[in-house]
């Protein structure tokens, strides 16, 4: 008889694993992306050059009456590079970090840290002025912010009777994956 009910309990062990783990409380854990924008951004910057070098082309060669000669093209590709070089500066100055962390069953807090390095944005040929405005809409922006949530299997919904934003949880429960706006996906790693 015992023999039977052991048979039974391993059988059934691989089954029964998978729906334990998703029903797991996120009470307590953290997670956390120490830049969330990093890498994302360079590929749109990377990804936008050749349709914005296209349209000067285009407007260029409307504003002539005529086609741009070789001189003409490298001059523009000269200053894309340019300008590409100060969004790196810009991009490579900056970071976006995110913080999820799960206080109780229906509450979790999440916190964002955004910086731009001083150095970045000099290089980048922004004013004093315009750096000084950035800094202080950044200061007056809320870092932190308290957030309901609800489980439904590996979706974490915040805010679900509000504006509503979902994350998935990985099935080994050690990623949340999101999404920033409509094309920039993100993860956050689990720390705690």
């Amino acid at each position: 008889m015992k023999r039977i009910l052991w048979t039974f309990v391993l059988l059934l062990a691989p089954c029964s694993l998978p729906l334990l783990l998703a029903q797991s409380s996120l009470v307590g854990r953290t997670y956390y992306n120490a830049n969330i924008l990093g890498e994302k951004m360079n590929e749109a910057i990377s990804m936008a050059m050749p349709d914005a070098k296209a349209k000067k082309i285009a407007e260029e060669e409307k504003a002539k009456g005529r086609k741009l000669t070789a001189a003409e093209k490298a001059e523009i590709d000269k200053k894309m590079q340019e300008s590409l070089q100060k969004a790196d500066a810009v991009m490579k100055g900056m970071t976006t970090a995110i913080t999820v962390e799960f206080k109780s069953e229906t509450q979790a807090i999440m916190k964002m840290d955004m910086q731009i390095s001083e150095e970045a944005m000099k290089k980048a040929g922004i004013s004093w002025a315009k750096r000084k405005a950035m800094k202080a809409a950044m200061a007056l922006a809320p870092s932190t912010q308290k957030a309901n949530y609800v489980v439904k299997g590996n979706l974490v919904i915040l805010d679900p009777n509000d504006e509503p934003d979902t994350l998935r949880l990985s099935d080994d429960g050690k990623y949340l994956y999101g999404k920033f706006d409509k094309k920039t996906n993100f993860k956050l790693t689990r720390t705690k």
